[in-house]
């Protein structure tokens, strides 16, 4: 077969590996996130808590692999008029799939226009239901059993991850044509992830000691706090190259935001580090009032979060001033969380919290800004036919929710029913990795020894089985 010149194109290579590097900065986002739990857990948790992250993130990704990614490409083939949109977009984009399996070169243009770049969003898609996978595991460390995670994991990367992409992030998607806006995966990584998480940990419960004193003296205790800030950077260093893979370049026109907002590379990357910045500023201000150093490596990320849906259509000043609201939101929601009972000081605080927050600041900060469409369409998905108001802002955000809350519900149930979500007692007391690896990760003389736990178990036999 003669290959397609159009296809293999010098811009369209060059398109290719900048999506290819902003596909892969996401799989840093895990890693980050990895460092912050390390540094967070009980030093008895560290082993198991890698193992899960990285087990959930890889069985969602594979999900998304064989054939979620489909279910987004699915608005594609609506504006187009493609006949059975979704069943072609299932034929086309699952793992078995032409578009899937055949070299760019050989895919017709006129079908799959820009095909290695496609491609390469496949991926890019893989790697964000990784980190989103990453994110929930965050919310329910130290206490959650790992098989009905990864059955989350599954039915997350299958199905609803990409739904929430498909319904509110890309411009042809329902909820965009009417002016619902994303840029950075805030409605379906962290909106999704903070609803997810707090129905998971509300149905899980709090750690042993989290509230109220347990008679063994356990209690959630920071491994290292310095790992916290490590992961923090990473995650910092990563978020301008996600941003790159979070919108449409034209070669001759310019970079677009993934709704077709107008916007530049150059623009983009200035407010990302203004959010950070002003995250950074404010959460330092609270780390030192509060004498809680946590702060100062959370601000940048609630920063960041609240920041996400205005990078595109947002300017350095707008972004900072929202940034500077990051950790001040993420405080209050810990407040809030702690009150009712929620024992999740992270993923609540910093990802729900200020992405809520923040998607509905851009609805009046950006309100009447053009977005949506296609280049080249007309009517329903013409080129930036619709605006962008706070109320459609609002309904994005409870769509988002509901597409998050009401399946994690059904599912605790169901395991609540058969099996149980939360690892025993026993197990909890002395430590995820003692109870499922056999493996001691733990001084006695630097974490005190539990009471009322046999010394012969708290000494983590080798052998030691599973409990959850």
């Amino acid at each position: 077969m003669e290959p397609f010149a159009d296809q293999v194109s010098t811009e369209a290579l060059v398109l290719a590996f900048i999506y290819t590097l902003a596909a892969t900065a996401v799989i840093l986002v895990v890693l980050g996130l990895g460092l912050i739990d390390m540094g967070l857990v009980r030093r008895r948790n560290v082993l198991d808590t890698w193992v899960q992250k990285i087990s959930a993130a890889m069985i969602g990704g594979t999900a998304t692999l064989l054939g979620g990614y489909a279910i987004w490409q699915w608005q594609f083939n609506q504006a187009f008029g493609v006949p059975s949109p979704f069943v072609q977009a299932v034929k086309d984009w699952w793992i078995f799939g032409p578009a899937a399996t055949t070299p760019a070169a050989h895919l017709d243009p006129k079908l799959f226009p820009e095909a290695d770049v496609l491609q390469v969003f496949l991926i890019f898609f893989v790697t964000f239901t990784m980190a989103t996978m990453a994110l929930i595991h965050t919310g329910v460390v130290e206490r959650i059993k790992a098989r009905p995670l990864y059955v989350m994991s599954l039915v997350i990367g299958l199905v609803l991850s990409p739904l929430v992409g498909y319904l509110c992030w890309g411009s042809l998607s329902p909820l965009t044509n009417r002016g619902v806006h994303d840029f950075d995966g805030v409605f379906p990584l962290y909106i999704f992830a903070g609803t997810w998480v707090l129905v998971l940990a509300w149905r899980v419960g709090p750690r042993l000691g989290a509230f109220t004193p347990h008679p063994s003296r356990i209690r959630p205790v920071p491994h290292h706090l310095g790992l916290v800030g490590a992961g923090v950077l990473l995650i910092v260093f990563t978020a301008p190259f996600v941003a790159l893979g979070s919108g449409f370049i034209i070669p001759g026109r310019g970079f677009f935001g993934v709704s077709f907002t107008t916007s530049g590379i150059g623009l983009v990357v200035m407010n990302v580090f203004a959010s950070i910045l002003g995250g950074g500023v404010m959460g330092t201000i609270l780390a030192y009032r509060r004498k809680e150093p946590q702060w100062a490596f959370l601000g940048p990320i609630a920063g960041l979060v609240i920041g996400g849906t205005l990078y595109d259509v947002g300017t350095p000043w707008q972004c900072l001033g929202v940034g500077l609201l990051g950790p001040l939101v993420a405080v209050g929601t810990n407040k809030v969380m702690r009150r009712i009972g929620i024992d999740e000081p992270k993923v609540l605080p910093l990802a729900f919290g200020p992405g809520v927050t923040g998607a509905i600041l851009t609805g009046f900060i950006a309100w009447g800004t053009k977005t949506g469409g296609y280049p080249g369409l007309t009517g329903e998905y013409g080129f930036q036919h619709a605006t962008i108001t706070p109320w459609w802002q609002l309904i994005g955000v409870l769509t988002d929710m509901a597409v998050s809350g009401i399946p994690c519900l059904i599912l605790c149930l169901i395991f609540e029913r058969f099996g149980g979500l939360r690892v025993s007692e026993e197990t909890e007391l002395i430590g995820l990795d003692a109870a499922h690896w056999g493996i001691s990760n733990f001084d006695d003389d630097l974490e005190p020894p539990l009471v009322g736990v046999p010394a012969s178990r708290a000494a983590a036999p080798e052998g030691a089985v599973a409990t959850g």
